[in-house]
């Protein structure tokens, strides 16, 4: 790295792997999304999901989530140099050329588009392309530094998984699609500002006017409250529309509880590390949530078969 932080490493292209580009794609979270959209895709339909739809959509999908990260990278190059959690990613630590990452992310984008207009749906392909734009050029690259309310305008990129694996099957976007957007949705702002509560001071250093930089920690954790109480609420519909049963209400409401618990902490506690520990819990409690929604899926159909 250079002496000042905020700038960009010279570029050493001898040192890039395949490992560089792997990470560009953040494949933690785009773990998550094909993880959301299966599911998505399962609910769709009551019985198993036919093969091609299912192998190409989540190709199709995880390639298009990937293509959308490496544009983030690509956008948020100079903040990431001068923020302690993203100073050792590739284009900051002078792995990879800007020019490489542009490169990478159109091939992504293409082979995204290729393979879920020729093997899945156009209405897949049109929504997947949606929300690659929402995340990669609207919300990276104009809300996240216009509002502090940018996570929460921004999310609905994020919540879209679920709707593109339900449409990746069917050809359509059904109630139960939008209810699993619905939940994404509301879980997004207390995930996320429970990190930018941890990340405050890098925020700061680089000009993003995250909510705890904004109005500060307080001010933050009621909003995460607020939205854990909704979530929790929102987390019941599924059940009462009879999309899911008991095995899915009962640990519905263990998961939210706890989350819950988690929210209140952060407005009592004095640990430095519990809002990572929140961030933690609540990737947790979302893949739980989705878990119990597909195994109460099966367990009704068992139930009326």
């Amino acid at each position: 790295m250079n002496t000042r932080s905020n700038e960009i490493a010279p570029v050493n292209t001898a040192h890039s792997t395949w490992r560089d580009f792997y990470e560009l794609g953040k494949p933690r979270i785009v773990a998550l999304i094909v993880f959301t959209a299966v599911v998505g895709m399962f609910l769709s339909v009551p019985g198993m999901v036919p093969l091609q739809p299912f192998l190409f959509g989540v190709i199709g999908i995880g390639l298009a989530a990937s293509c959308a990260s490496t544009i983030n990278h690509l956008l948020d190059r100079r903040a990431d140099a001068a923020m302690f959690r993203t100073r050792h990613r590739p284009l900051p630590q002078g792995h990879v050329t800007e020019r490489q990452v542009i490169m990478y992310a159109m091939v992504l984008g293409a082979l995204s588009m290729a393979v879920l207009v020729v093997f899945v749906n156009r209405l897949t392909a049109i929504l997947t392309f949606a929300s690659l734009i929402g995340y990669a050029i609207v919300y990276t690259g104009v809300l996240k530094r216009a509002s502090p309310q940018n996570i929460v305008i921004g999310g609905i990129a994020g919540a879209a998984p679920p709707v593109l694996g339900w449409a990746a099957v069917t050809n359509h976007v059904g109630a139960g699609a939008l209810l699993l957007c619905l939940i994404i949705f509301v879980w997004t702002p207390p995930h996320f500002w429970s990190l930018a509560i941890y990340r405050r001071e890098d925020y700061a250093k680089v000009g993003i006017p995250m909510l705890p930089v904004t109005h500060g920690v307080p001010y933050t954790v009621m909003h995460i409250i607020l939205y854990t109480i909704l979530l929790l609420v929102v987390s019941v519909l599924p059940y009462l529309i009879g999309m899911s049963g008991l095995l899915y209400l009962i640990g519905a409401l263990v998961l939210g509880a706890i989350f819950l618990c988690y929210a209140f902490a952060l407005r009592f506690s004095r640990d430095e590390r519990l809002p990572m520990r929140t961030f933690r819990y609540s990737i947790f409690y979302l893949t739980g949530v989705f878990v119990l929604l597909l195994a109460d899926h099966y367990v009704l159909l068992l139930h009326h078969g």
